[in-house]
């Protein structure tokens, strides 16, 4: 099994409208595309990190790479653009792809 991990460090003025529209909007489109068996969001605590902006990881859980590869290339950069017109930089993201192994 593979996770997609999105990391999203969202400026605290907009973390609540944020959280909100990704449970309502962007992560059901996500769902959606059938390429995820599920997904969890997670809140970051980090004591450095945190006087920046609210830090979350949207975590996705995909079959496999191959799976994974077809989302990211039929779905993700068009899924990705319509965050960028909604929130441009007061939201980053970063990706990571990591494997379960036990």
């Amino acid at each position: 099994m593979i996770i997609y991990n999105v990391t999203c460090n969202v400026e605290k003025e907009m973390a609540e409208e944020w959280l909100q529209w990704m449970k309502t909007e962007h992560i059901p489109e996500v769902i959606e595309t059938g390429c995820f068996l599920e997904y969890k969001i997670l809140r970051l605590h980090n004591p450095g990190l945190d006087e920046e902006g609210i830090n979350y990881a949207i975590q996705y859980t995909c079959e496999s790479l191959e799976k994974l590869e077809f989302y990211r290339s039929e779905f993700g950069p068009t899924l990705q653009s319509k965050t960028l017109a909604k929130y441009g930089d007061k939201v980053f993201a970063y990706r990571s792809v990591l494997e379960i192994v036990g």
